[in-house]
């Protein structure tokens, strides 16, 4: 897969709430991004770690996790293609939390150092990717308020309608349907519920007729209730650009 391919899922993101001219565009689709290939539930940056480069999401599912001393794990965000999980490394210089694959993902790896200079010379792009860290921001305090002072029930509900709404955003989901290959464990981490109370919200979701659930093939079958139910609004997402 060719850098240009690799930057394609970048683009499609980053237009969704950045406003880029021709010449914007053709620098990123000029990126030399790396590819690699990982397989689910792999560590691609540990807490720690120091890392030189930035890791774009092409294919796939990825998500950010703290694990604390005694082995409590908090997943703290899900990304999806075209968002990169670890800007905040170029200026920060050290790793946090863990970047962790949920699905077999196929990464675009890109050099700190090209990223920086690339800010230097197009500061359209620039102000899309701090733009880009900005609603990633917002969304991290959504979670925080989710897992904080909403009901299980109404955590599951959000989350479900926040992934229809970004997976939409990019192309991955038709008539309330996406596919999200995660366990009730991972969703567990997710909402900071047990395992068991995942499954009892999910069997209550469907005996509601707002869910069906396949494998990894979800369906939101009533959204506006769902997303009443889950007290969810849409404007943190940010998903159309300034004007």
């Amino acid at each position: 897969m060719m850098a240009g391919n690799l930057s394609k899922a970048l683009l499609r993101k980053i237009t969704v709430s950045n406003k880029l001219d021709e010449e914007d565009v053709g620098s990123l689709e000029k990126l030399p991004i790396e590819r690699r290939m990982m397989g689910p539930r792999e560590i691609v940056v540990r807490d720690g770690e120091r890392p030189t480069q930035c890791c774009l999401v092409v294919e796939g599912f990825m998500f950010r996790a703290k694990t604390t001393f005694d082995g409590q794990r908090q997943i703290l965000s899900l990304h999806i293609p075209g968002e990169i999980p670890d800007l905040q490394s170029l200026h920060l210089g050290i790793m946090d939390h863990d970047l962790v694959t949920l699905t077999s993902c196929t990464l675009g790896l890109i050099p700190h150092d090209v990223l920086k200079q690339l800010n230097s010379v197009r500061p359209n792009v620039a102000a899309a990717l701090w733009r880009e860290t900005l609603i990633d921001a917002a969304i991290f305090r959504e979670w925080i308020v989710n897992v904080g002072r909403r009901t299980g029930l109404a955590r599951m509900a959000h989350l479900l309608s926040e992934l229809r709404r970004r997976l939409e955003a990019i192309g991955r989901a038709s008539d309330g349907a996406f596919r999200l290959p995660i366990t009730q464990a991972e969703l567990a981490d997710c909402l900071a519920m047990s395992t068991v109370h995942v499954n009892r919200v999910l069997q209550e979701l469907r005996r509601e007729g707002l869910i069906e659930v396949e494998r990894s093939a979800f369906r939101l079958l009533d959204q506006p209730k769902l997303e009443d139910l889950g007290q969810f609004d849409p404007h943190y997402l940010h998903l159309t650009p300034v004007t």
